[in-house]
């Protein structure tokens, strides 16, 4: 039997990560051996709900999602890799979807996109991650990969602490075959309820482009906290 692991990334997110574990303890079956939290020194709470609501929970030696992630899946156990973040929620089928893909020769993929919100604007954006566009290549729409190409391509790369998502999809998938899958993670708006649809679309295409012009990763999330209003603990 194919195995999953789940590895979740987490830094102040007291509010979000009890329920998501909860969620997804619920919804996973023999088939999932790891519910990891790899956490980045979080001070409100999140670790100890984690361990509250059945995960196991594990303090990363360095802050930075691709380093916590890095770190999660060199303790995991599972024939695939299964990284969700802490404001996301797969649909409940998420186990077998992730089976099937695999079964059907697909190394890594992602969902679709659905905002916990009821702004059309929001809608539209959703609508558009059904395409394999590099904009959907983040780890807002959850990803799995099969182990074994995770390692032969090294993870995340750790001196990213912006774009690493995209960076990794776009390495792996000169080789690896990419399945957007069919169903939605359901995404917390967050983001805009304190900046409005336009600030983020333009943040967003400010850091892409830059991205693809060879910025420094300061220049980036420099650009990112200057032009949104975001969390303070956020990373």
């Amino acid at each position: 039997m194919m195995t999953i692991s789940i590895i979740i990334p987490s830094y102040n997110e007291v509010e979000l990560i009890g329920t998501l574990v909860r969620n997804l303890k619920g919804l996973s079956n023999e088939a999932v051996i790891d519910l990891i939290v790899c956490d980045g020194g979080s001070e409100d709470g999140t670790i100890e709900t984690a361990k509250a609501a059945g995960a196991k929970v594990i303090v990363s030696p360095r802050q930075g999602r691709a380093a916590q992630m890095n770190h999660g899946a060199s303790l995991a156990k599972g024939d695939v890799l299964y990284f969700i973040h802490a404001d996301c929620v797969p649909p409940d089928s998420f186990v077998a979807d992730i089976q099937q893909a695999v079964k059907e020769g697909y190394d890594l993929g992602r969902y679709r996109t659905k905002f916990n919100s009821s702004k059309n604007i929001l809608k539209l954006n959703a609508w558009f991650t059904r395409f394999d566009m590099f904009m959907c290549m983040g780890g807002d729409q959850t990803l799995f990969i099969r182990r074994q190409l995770f390692e032969f391509y090294a993870g995340f790369n750790e001196k990213m602490q912006i774009m690493e998502e995209f960076e990794f999809c776009a390495r792996v998938r000169k080789t690896g075959r990419y399945k957007i899958l069919p169903g939605t993670a359901l995404i917390s708006a967050r983001k805009y309820d304190s900046n409005s649809w336009l600030q983020v679309q333009l943040a967003n295409s400010n850091v892409v482009n830059m991205y693809k012009r060879g910025a420094s990763q300061q220049e980036m999330l420099d650009t990112y906290k200057r032009m949104l209003n975001y969390r303070k603990n956020a990373f």
